[in-house]
């Protein structure tokens, strides 16, 4: 099982961070050269993109020979998946360079797995190889490496395998960082309490609702992280507008792109803890999620679009989401989920249901949270039956629904404060049910 501990990293003293910021620069400088022959070369029909000049003797003095090799190689590994998207059709433009000596280049490295160590403690450390120019010029022993402070709390202390570390200077938090991949053996995996199974409908308004079959329903709401999404965007359109003929973008864009992204990020990292930890503490083993093209198909739109793809990311969530709860050996499949956000729970009509805002409304008498209702029918319809069909399995949760468990009388429902997802006191609008009879998720 593969993970990634992050840390930010703290030089000792002016030499050390002045070093540091030496060894970084040197390898975007490497990183520009190496990729400005590569592109000649692809712009030339006689020349190979991957026949490039020997580095190491230039930069070995400063980075050392195993970083010279780790640059070229990432540089490698872009070329080589901007050929695989050009195959697909997909690919948007060759890969670029980390800035320049006259706007300043981008910090950034990448060191093999064997030039570094991390110790774990109460004063974590970071060494990390250099070469020997600047040990000579900063006063390092021949087989000294620059020690650096950890900070952070990683998940992963104990692994089998370290990867290569990846570590550059976070322009917007002020600080250098670092990723660090890890193989963890899976024997270490915790087991699941119990067999039950949930199923997450995945929105923007409400970024997931979620019902189990031991009667439990959680609502992470996502209005205000997507009028945030939203504004930043609109400001990034609005400073675009006022950049000079053949200029795309500035300092102040790139940085408003990386808020945006790193916003949204640490908030659907922190709701996938959240949520598969509190599926767990339940007793669940399998997650069934709604597969994106549903979605797109029945309710494309404008909005619709840019909700899923650029707000919500969904296939990068999905990944975050089955990556978290691997490490509580919870499965997580991807369901089709045709249909469930219009059918009544009640009658199982799908067209004389109306949806407004948060609630759906069936002529039977059912009213409902919309969200929540769809998580529920989704869980039914897979819930004991393997068939792809999708009217199979309508048909068939609903002569199982004399036989469930009724959700929670009061929904937890959760919204983010930009650090957590909290408890909100207040229960989910209509989420008692008007029927009494009606139930819910099938066992």
């Amino acid at each position: 099982m593969k993970r990634t501990n992050t840390f930010d990293v703290v030089p000792q003293s002016d030499a050390d961070e002045e070093l540091l910021r030496r060894l970084l620069d040197a390898s975007a400088a490497l990183w520009n050269e190496i990729n400005y022959e590569r592109r000649e070369n692809y712009a030339d029909p006689d020349a190979d993109v991957w026949d490039i000049s020997e580095y190491r003797g230039r930069y070995g003095g400063t980075l050392g020979a195993s970083t010279v090799q780790q640059i070229e190689r990432k540089n490698r590994e872009a070329w080589r998946s901007f050929f695989a998207l050009q195959k697909k059709g997909e690919a948007n433009g060759k890969p670029g360079y980390w800035g320049n000596e006259q706007k300043g280049r981008k910090l950034r490295t990448y060191i093999r797995n064997t030039s570094y160590s991390v110790e774990w403690g109460e004063y974590s450390r970071l060494e990390i190889l250099v070469g020997q120019d600047l040990k000579d010029e900063y006063g390092l022993g021949h087989r000294e490496r620059l020690r650096l402070e950890v900070r952070g709390d990683p998940n992963w202390t104990e692994y089998d395998k370290q990867g290569r570390l990846e570590l550059f200077w976070d322009e917007q938090a002020q600080t250098f960082r670092a990723f660090q991949p890890v193989t963890i053996d899976n024997s270490r995996l915790t087991q699941p309490l119990g067999d039950e199974t949930a199923a997450l409908d995945i929105g923007a308004n409400n970024l997931v609702a979620c019902t189990t079959t031991a009667g439990t329903q959680l609502l992470y709401e996502g209005r205000d992280l997507f009028d945030r999404f939203r504004e930043t965007t609109r400001e990034i359109a609005r400073l675009q507008a006022l950049l000079d003929d053949g200029r795309y973008s500035s300092h102040r864009i790139r940085s408003l792109y990386r808020r945006r992204t790193r916003r949204r990020d640490h908030a659907q990292d922190a709701l996938a803890r959240d949520l598969i930890g509190r599926l767990y503490d339940e007793g669940v083993s399998t997650v069934y999620v709604g597969a994106l093209t549903d979605v797109l198909d029945t309710h494309w739109s404008v909005e619709t679009n840019a909700k899923t793809h650029n707000f919500w990311a969904f296939r990068a969530f999905i990944d975050r989401l089955a990556c978290t709860a691997e490490e509580y050996g919870i499965s997580v499949e991807v369901r089709s989920e045709a249909w469930t956000s219009q059918e009544c729970p009640n009658c199982g009509s799908t067209d004389r249901t109306t949806r407004h805002r948060d609630t759906l409304t069936c002529p039977c008498g059912f009213v409902g949270h919309a969200d929540l209702t769809a998580s529920e029918t989704f869980l039914r319809h897979h819930q004991n039956t393997k068939s792809s069909d999708w009217r199979t399995r309508r048909k068939a949760s609903r002569q199982r629904q004399t036989d469930v468990a009724r959700p929670m009388a009061r929904p937890v429902r959760l919204k983010w404060d930009d650090h957590e997802w909290s408890e909100s006191p207040r229960s989910c609008p209509n989420e008692e049910r008007t029927n009494p009879q009606v139930t819910s998720v099938g066992r």
